[in-house]
């Protein structure tokens, strides 16, 4: 066999759409694995490269989505961490430069990929790489939280939300988080959410006079972007720390000043689009899965599954904004 059926987009913008076409199989390079496909997800980002140039699109025509979950197939020159059988999850493509996982088949680079969690089946393991990474980044490589410190996690039901909230309880600290239905509180309460803010009902000024005395949270994170970001400087204590992962409007910077907040802009795609500080992703992976496994974090997938025929109807579905938790594709 050397061609694959694949999903494709040859076009970029509203009218963008995905199409099955036969691609050849990519073949493995020293230091790569070759992955059978056996789910995906739908990020954010990838419905940015189908609607939008942002500058980090692959190459058109495209295989879009970076998450996969699947099987090692082959494996390159100097791989030794892997071989051919076993089970594995990464954020390892879909970005410029690399095929995306809306295929029979993806080529990964070795050091982004981690055996899955032995306790989660192919599909929920598809829900967790990117949005995993880029709440542990936040959290402890760039805000260095603290146990006993007060997190204020934006969207808890979300995707990068739902496990941001899982990692702070893990790391110690007190969780506040923010939903906006009585339906999404009861998901965080059972993710191990202490505070619970529906903000449709709550100011910020209320919130934070409410939950902390009004001196504000140790760490926000912001995970909405726009004005939110804005909110979430007025949410952070004096001297505390702010998290964003969707940093591309204009923002008045003096609320933050004055309260002498550090700003983290976290972007997770950076080690694929470089190249550089692939093997920590690797490892966080690798931490998820142990966390996943001792029963302290776990997946919330959006209860429709979609196969990768389905994939526009997936995308529409997220445009819709009438999802909770991950939306996942398998072949």
């Amino acid at each position: 066999m050397t061609t694959m059926n694949a999903y494709i987009t040859r076009t970029c913008g509203p009218d963008a759409s995905f199409e099955s076409v036969e691609i050849p199989i990519p073949e493995v390079a020293s230091g790569q694995i070759l992955i059978k496909v056996k789910a995906t997800s739908l990020n954010p980002v990838d419905n940015m490269f189908l609607r939008n140039d942002i500058g980090m699109n692959p190459a058109l025509p495209a295989v879009l989505h970076g998450d996969v979950a699947g099987i090692v197939s082959a494996v390159g020159q100097g791989v030794d961490n892997f071989k051919n059988g076993d089970e594995i999850y990464a954020c390892a493509g879909g970005f410029k430069g690399h095929g995306g996982a809306l295929a029979e088949f993806m080529i990964a680079d070795a050091r982004l990929v981690a055996h899955k969690p032995r306790t989660l089946d192919f599909t929920s393991s598809a829900a967790l790489p990117l949005v995993s990474i880029t709440a542990w980044e936040g959290l402890f490589d760039r805000a260095n939280l603290q146990p006993g410190q007060h997190a204020l996690i934006h969207g808890g039901t979300g995707g990068v939300g739902h496990v941001a909230l899982q990692l702070a309880k893990i790391g110690g600290a007190r969780v506040a988080t923010t939903i906006s239905s009585e339906e999404k509180a009861n998901i965080v309460r059972n993710l191990g959410a202490d505070d619970i803010i529906n903000y449709r009902e709550q100011t910020v000024d209320q919130y934070v006079e409410n939950l902390t005395n009004g001196q504000g949270f140790d760490v926000v994170y912001d995970t909405i972007g726009g004005k939110n970001l804005d909110l979430s400087f007025v949410a952070a204590r004096n001297k505390g720390q702010v998290i964003n992962i969707l940093g591309f409007n204009n923002h008045d910077l003096a609320p933050a000043f004055s309260r002498g907040l550090t700003i983290h802009l976290e972007n997770m795609s950076i080690p694929l689009l470089t190249g550089v500080g692939r093997e920590r992703q690797g490892k966080i992976l690798y931490e998820i899965a142990k966390h996943v496994d001792d029963g302290n974090l776990k997946p919330v997938l959006h209860e429709q599954q979609f196969s990768f025929e389905e994939a526009n109807k997936a995308h529409e579905l997220y445009e819709s904004k009438k999802h909770t938790g991950k939306i996942v594709l398998i072949p």
